[in-house]
């Protein structure tokens, strides 16, 4: 069941009970890269509502200008550009135990309460001297298994075992969907984390789909597992153009090349909003999926979804979307045309995908994530 508690009642309310523990202060981290942005700036923006303070620690690339706005825009929130890797982009273990260890310095010289990592193998050899919450967006080994096949790389291997151990060494994880909490129990031999569905705010700005006759997708083109080169041959099939936002270049090398795709280019949120206000279709070919914040942003705009059938998206999407196979280029091509030919079909999926929208909401997913951490720090204080 959704919790619906908004999360500036629960934090001001003691969550519950005056008794009940909530942080003052949290380290959070972050990438600028995906979905994790928007998670970590939502979070804390709920966090600092309630006048709470957020460290956010950026890792990986530095954030872009619009991203740097938006976050000093967040009440409460402190960013700290750090330089340090990602779990997936340091280039070997040493690097990735010294930027857990310099983030296990920072919580102490910021005297946090509570640390939420957003990449939870940064615990794998850190000692924190608060509580740690890991946030399971994303990980190699399930991308892998859905994606590749046969035994993972050399190269992934140490951090899949990383993975692993900043997983164990986390007082509590949360996990997007329960396709994706059992896929990472299965994988690392942990108990499920707890599901807490991502969230998003809609965008004010109404739709205009009258008269149009396009398709939109959005995310990490490069990003193989976003089945962006499916989605690209699907474009061949397909006489309505096929726009495409996102990057083509991944922060570690390499270009897709989708010459059947109208790319866009990495878009800012306002002018991804105009492009989603004005599609009347939207298409993820996705082979793995944790959550899919594009997938909720489109429904919330009310464009009619076609997906992948992905374990991910019939979870959140069953009988609000039309699916075809996943990687089956022909299938996309028809199921797009069948809905952008068929109005009053595509009418039915708009509004279905908009009622379901309605379930993930940014209040639902704080308050979810709050109750996880005032489970962790009240069993801190009964240890005590």
């Amino acid at each position: 069941m959704t919790q619906r508690t908004p999360a500036r009642q629960y934090l001001q309310s003691g969550g519950g009970g005056v008794n009940t523990p909530v942080p003052n202060r949290v380290l959070m981290t972050a990438d600028a890269v995906g979905g994790v942005w928007t998670y970590a700036l939502d979070l804390a923006r709920a966090l600092g509502e309630a006048g709470a303070t957020t460290v956010l620690a950026v890792l990986g690339p530095a954030p872009t200008e619009d991203q740097a706005s938006a976050a000093r825009a967040v009440p409460g929130l402190v960013m700290l550009d750090t330089g340090l890797p990602l779990d997936w982009t340091a280039t070997t273990s040493a690097d990735l135990r010294e930027a857990g260890q310099a983030l296990a310095a920072l919580a102490r010289e910021r005297a946090v309460d509570l640390v939420h990592l957003n990449s939870p193998a940064l615990a794998a050899e850190a000692e924190f001297a608060a509580p740690v919450v890991g946030a399971c967006h994303s990980c190699l080994a399930t991308w892998w298994d859905a994606v590749r096949q046969g035994p993972p790389p050399v190269d992934f291997a140490w951090r899949i075992a990383a993975q692993g151990a900043g997983y164990r060494a986390c007082a509590a994880l949360v996990a997007p969907t329960k396709a994706f909490a059992d896929a990472t129990a299965r994988a690392y031999g942990v108990a499920a984390p707890t599901v807490v569905r991502n969230g998003r705010a809609p965008c004010a700005r109404p739709a205009a789909k009258a008269d149009h006759r396009f398709v939109i997708a959005s995310g990490r083109l490069w990003d193989d597992a976003k089945g962006a080169a499916v989605l690209n041959a699907a474009a061949a099939l397909t006489p309505a153009p096929v726009f495409a936002a996102g990057p083509l270049q991944g922060p570690t090398g390499g270009e897709a090349q989708l010459q059947r795709l109208r790319t866009l280019g990495r878009l800012d949120p306002d002018e991804l909003a105009g492009w989603l206000a004005g599609a009347p279709v939207f298409a993820s070919a996705a082979l793995y999926e944790p959550f899919g914040l594009g997938v909720l942003e489109a429904a919330q705009a009310g464009c009619a979804l076609v997906l992948s059938d992905i374990p991910t998206h019939r979870e959140l999407w069953d009988e609000a979307a039309r699916f075809v196979p996943p990687g089956d280029a022909r299938a996309l091509a028809d199921a797009l045309q069948e809905v952008l030919d068929d109005p009053e079909l595509a009418a039915e999926l708009r509004a279905a995908a908009q009622v379901r929208a309605a379930d993930y909401t940014v209040e639902a997913m704080s308050a979810g994530v709050l109750e996880v951490y005032r489970q962790v720090l009240g069993a801190g204080r009964a240890a005590a």
